[in-house]
């Protein structure tokens, strides 16, 4: 088969290229249909109940993770000259149409009882701006009695205030949220310009987009420095401008495919769809590096260009698409975690892994026939003393150091499973983000002063349609938020009680002394006012149209997945229990960062599940390549051993396990892998051709595939390290975990591999069946030849 696919590449191979060249054309111009996703990245599945919960509380409620903060903390804000700016600069907010609503002590409103009408009507703090100090000073001593909004818009020990800014559902998930964004950002900057007060900006929209931002530069820039990268070790490695262009224009055929096929299938570009540019080019590398190796050998050997490329698909064509298959596996397999921004991920990466080898097997071989054989000078890197030293030190200890090697290798699996019982699972809300960044920096201002931003929600079903009416009802939930309100990190609740509160303190004059749950002797009256007028609007989003839900809404600090589980868990729970246990009414907590967290803990178990798969899957290629139980479990021990060091080395430093970590074992299982399936091709094909001579076959397969397994591990530590100049600490522990674990892998696999193979291996070939590894051509070849030569013995004995 391969022989004959070798004959029709090489002898159609311009038409062949004619056909990848239209295929590119038409992947550009499907790529120019692409769209960037705006999109929380919806990880939960749909049909969870807890999500299910979510959504329901979404349709009844609304958006709970729709708004943006600015705060400040300056005296000097409640000056007249700047308290005008700061007036104008909420003005100016309000005056957008992408803007659902805005909530800042320039336009804060009050109730006021209007006896005349028997309603509460919604006035304005300040009707206009103050005419001097006075006047201001007066109206700001008026809002500090204001009860309701402290602790939600002002800290009453040091005066720190924020405007909260609440975006339109249509625009929060869309390309004009980063507009606007930018718009609130360049008000605020303003501000701080003309008056020297230092502003703070937080909110799951604004992380959202200063992220998107910086994922998209990333991208470019990543792309460019792993195009540089790989084209410099290419040409230190082959001395050829030849062996740099081409193997980069593969990849940048295959980079056009990407995007094509993100396009042809519907997808958006999201943050990790965006990462497989640059991962095609890492990834895609070391075909070229084994084709154009074999390439150098087959010529320095023989000098026939054509039968040399020839050689390059019967030779090593089945073992690359054996390899680009297993790594594509790595990809495949988070498919079946079923949370769509990984399923897109896996197939769209898995797909154009298939594809780089399509490509490089028609234009390694099809472009290099229509130019001139390599020269002696590009032949060198065949006989680099440097590396020709190390290759020969490796088969030195690979065989007279045996033990060494598997005491060595117990003793780093020992101590790289005692680092693993140290790893701890945790995420944030805001996760990756640098300790000293601005948005960092603004998130602890307002979890310093305001207990955080990330909302939080209870919904409280009182059983009964009008439940909320009911006195007993309300002064349970007044006990529940009363508990809420102790528990650091978390602000003051915000419900149909803080507002009954409210409407009993306007009641009375606004006194302070009167903010608090109506009494029997005041409900009837409060009520009645409560009733009609403009506060029913307001009343409409902490409780649903029956009546019967009421809603609890709360802002918290990002404490991590750990500190939240335990705080709703063990603490929050357990006292919903002990409240409302005699009563009928149902509690339940929800909300945005309750879904994230959620999402990321079962993001890490499907990651896991997945790469189990990957292993599984990956264990079944090489028992149908080799079929031979020992030689599988030989192969997989290498690669395993470098994902134990690296689950270690994330102990002992303390680098938790999360999504962006946890992504890495099954991917860089499946690349691993690749130098094990070469070297274990090139072993079979010597202990054929060697007579079964194992120590012998040993040797020269380290010898031949030993410089193309360190070429291609050094490419792709390479190629993966430039991820650690991301600002995002996922992207980089991805360059620098994977980058560890490649090194180990190449290590393990030169040294490792070879040892267990010596010692394992008898060489014995079992006659009653044949290795699937052994339909490679020159492998069969190997074959005959002994048979003949067995035959020939037989023969000769007869004959004596």
């Amino acid at each position: 088969m391969w022989s004959r696919l070798a004959h029709t590449i090489l002898r159609f191979r311009i038409t062949l290229m004619v056909i990848l060249t239209v295929i590119t054309v038409f992947m550009g111009y499907q790529s120019t249909n692409i769209k960037w996703s705006y999109d929380l990245a919806n990880i939960v599945p749909e049909k969870d109940p807890d999500m299910v919960y979510f959504k329901q509380f979404r349709e009844t409620f609304g958006e709970d993770g729709n708004v943006m903060a600015i705060g400040l903390q300056d005296s000097s804000v409640y000056e007249l000259e700047n308290f005008t700016r700061y007036s104008q600069m909420v003005s100016n907010l309000e005056a957008k149409d992408e803007i659902r609503n805005v909530l800042g002590i320039p336009n804060l409103q009050k109730l006021e009882k209007n006896n005349q009408k028997k309603v509460f009507e919604l006035k304005p703090v300040f009707e206009k701006i103050p005419e001097n100090q006075k006047v201001l000073d007066s109206l700001l001593a008026g809002i500090a009695d204001l009860k309701f909004y402290s602790g939600q818009l002002i800290n009453a020990n040091n005066g720190a205030t924020l405007v909260l800014i609440t975006i339109k559902k249509d625009i929060l998930n869309s390309k004009n949220r980063d507009q606007l964004v930018s718009y609130i950002i360049e008000q605020g900057e303003k501000f701080e310009e003309e008056t020297g007060i230092n502003m703070h900006f937080a909110g799951l929209p604004y992380s959202r987009s200063i992220t998107t931002s910086k994922v998209k530069a990333e991208l470019n820039m990543f792309l460019v420095l792993s195009l540089i990268v790989t084209g410099i070790i290419l040409f230190l490695f082959f001395k050829s401008f030849k062996a740099v262009f081409f193997p980069l224009i593969i990849i940048g055929v295959v980079v056009i495919w990407v995007m094509g096929t993100l396009a042809l299938l519907g997808f958006k570009i999201t943050l990790l769809t965006g990462l497989i540019p640059p991962i095609i080019v890492v990834i895609g590398i070391p075909n070229s590096v084994y084709m154009l190796n074999k390439y150098h050998h087959e010529f320095s050997e023989h000098g026939d260009q054509m039968k040399a490329l020839s050689r390059i698909i019967r030779k090593i064509g089945v073992v690359t698409f054996i390899t680009n298959l297993t790594t594509a596996v790595g990809f495949f397999v988070l498919i079946t975690t079923r949370i769509n921004v990984l399923v897109e991920f896996g197939i769209v990466a898995g797909i154009n892994i298939m594809a780089t080898f399509i490509v490089s097997i028609i234009l390694i071989p099809g472009v290099f026939s229509l130019y001139k054989p390599p020269s002696q000078k590009q032949l060198k890197h065949l006989k680099f003393k440097i590396l020709d030293w190390i290759i020969k030190k490796i088969d030195l200890l690979v065989h007279k150091m045996r033990p060494a090697i598997f005491t060595l290798t117990l003793a780093v699996i020992g101590i790289s499973a005692f680092g693993l019982t140290k790893i701890k699972a945790v995420s944030y809300m805001v996760d990756d983000i640098p300790e000293n960044s601005p948005l960092k920096n603004d998130l602890k201002f307002f979890e310093r002063n305001f207990s955080g931003v990330m909302p939080l929600e209870v919904i409280v079903d009182t059983g009964y349609k009008k439940g909320v009416q009911n006195l007993k009802n309300l002064r349970k939930i007044d006990e529940f938020e009363g508990f809420i309100s102790s528990i650091n990190g978390i602000s003051q609740p915000v419900s149909v009680v803080s507002f009954a509160k409210a409407a009993r303190q306007a009641f009375y004059n606004q006194s302070a002394d009167f903010y608090s749950l109506p009494s029997n002797r005041d409900l009837g009256f409060i009520m009645r006012y409560l009733s009609e007028g403009e506060t029913e609007e307001l009343s409409q989003s902490f409780i649903d149209s029956t009546g019967q839900y009421v809603r609890i809404s709360l802002k918290m600090a990002d404490i991590g997945s750990n500190k939240l589980d335990s705080l709703v868990n063990d603490v929050i729970a357990p006292q919903i229990d002990s409240i409302f246990s005699d009563s009928k009414m149902d509690v339940n907590v929800t909300g945005t960062t309750l879904m994230f967290i959620k999402g990321n803990k079962f993001l890490i178990e499907n990651l896991l599940t997945s790469m189990l798969m990957a292993f599984l899957i990956i264990a079944i290629i090489m028992g149908l390549l080799f079929r031979n139980i020992k030689m599988v479990v030989v192969s997989i021990i290498p690669n395993i051993i470098p994902l134990l060091i690296t689950a270690g080395i994330m102990g002992f430093f303390g680098i938790p396990l999360k999504p962006s970590t946890a992504l890495i074992f099954s991917i860089v299982f499946g690349i691993s892998v690749d130098d094990s399936i070469h070297f274990l091709a090139k072993y079979r094909q010597e202990l054929l051709a060697k007579e079964f001579n194992v120590p012998e076959a040993i040797s020269r397969s380290i010898r031949e595939t030993g410089s193309s397994m360190i070429y291609t591990s050094i490419i792709l530590f390479c190629g993966f390290i430039i991820f650690v100049l991301s600002e995002f600490g996922g992207t980089i522990a991805l360059g620098k975990l994977t980058s560890i674990t490649l090194f180990f892998a190449m290590i393990t696999n030169v040294v490792v591999l070879p040892a267990l193979i010596l010692q394992f291996d008898s060489g014995k070939r079992n006659k009653s069946g044949h290795p699937l590894i052994e339909s490679v051509p020159e492998l069969a070849e190997g074959i005959d030849e002994n048979e003949k030569r067995n035959k020939l013995r037989t023969i000769t004995r007869e004959i004596s």
